[in-house]
C-alpha cells in the first residue's frame, strides 16, 4: 500500500516524464508538487527502496515498470472521476481537478472498472486529456497546438494543455471549450497573436493562450 503522498509523487514523475521523454530531475518534481527539493530527495529514497522508481542522486528519476503501471492507474482514476463530475454532477471543467485529486486515491479496482463502464468507456476527460484503458494503454491523438496551425486553417478544439482554473475560466469568456470550431483569419506579426473565428464569431487570442489549446484539423 502506498500513501497518498507517495501516489502523488508517482503521478508527478509520470506527468513530467511524458512531457520531457527522459529522466526527471528532483528540482522539476519539487516545482510540480510545490515542495522543497530536500523533501523530494527523501521521498525518492523511500520509493526507490520499494522498487517504484529508479533513482541515482544527481542523475534524475524514472519509474520502474510497476511504478509506471501504478502511476497510469492513478491517472486513469483521476480522469474518469473528472468525466463523472462534469457529465453527471454538472460541475464545470474548471472545478473538477481538486475534487478528482481526492477521489483518485480510492483503492477499489472494481469501483474504477464499473465507473469506466458506467461512463461508456470514455477516451478523453473534460480537458481533452487521454484516459488510459484497463490495460494502461492511452488513446492516440493527432492534435497540434493552435499556435502551430497554418493560415486560414480550420479545426476543432480537442484538448487544453493547462487545466488551471483561471485559464479555463478565461477560455469560457472566449467561448472556447472542447468541441469548439476555430479558424485562423490572421496572425499579427507584432505580437504573434491571432485574429480568429470561434464557432463563426470573430475573436482575438494571444500566442500564450493559443499554444495551450490543442486542435484537430478539419
Amino acid at each position: 500500500m502506498l500513501s497518498q503522498a507517495e501516489e502523488n509523487y508517482l503521478k508527478a514523475i509520470l506527468k513530467l516524464s511524458q512531457k520531457n521523454g527522459q529522466s526527471v530531475s528532483t528540482n522539476a518534481i519539487a516545482e510540480e508538487l510545490n515542495t522543497k527539493a530536500s523533501s523530494v530527495s527523501d521521498m525518492m529514497k523511500k520509493l526507490s527502496e520499494k522498487s517504484w522508481i529508479h533513482y541515482v542522486k544527481y542523475q534524475g528519476v524514472s519509474l520502474t515498470e510497476k511504478g509506471h503501471s501504478f502511476a497510469v492507474h492513478i491517472v486513469r482514476k483521476h480522469r474518469l472521476w473528472e468525466v463523472f463530475l462534469v457529465n453527471h454532477l454538472n460541475f464545470k471543467w474548471d472545478e473538477v481537478h481538486d475534487i478528482a485529486e481526492q477521489l483518485e486515491h480510492i483503492k477499489s479496482l472494481e469501483l474504477v472498472n464499473k465507473l469506466d463502464a458506467f461512463l461508456n468507456f470514455p477516451s478523453f476527460d473534460p480537458h481533452g486529456d487521454p484516459i488510459p484503458n484497463e490495460e494502461g494503454e492511452f488513446p492516440k491523438s493527432s492534435a497540434i497546438p493552435f499556435s502551430e496551425l497554418p493560415m486560414k486553417s480550420r479545426g476543432k478544439v480537442v484538448a487544453v494543455v493547462m487545466d488551471e482554473p483561471s485559464f479555463l475560466k478565461y477560455l469560457d469568456k472566449l467561448n472556447i471549450s472542447i468541441g469548439s470550431q476555430v479558424e485562423i483569419i490572421e496572425v499579427n506579426e507584432f505580437d504573434d497573436s491571432f485574429d480568429v473565428k470561434i464557432n463563426d464569431k470573430q475573436s482575438h487570442i494571444s500566442f500564450d493562450v493559443a499554444k495551450n489549446i490543442l486542435i484537430s484539423l478539419l
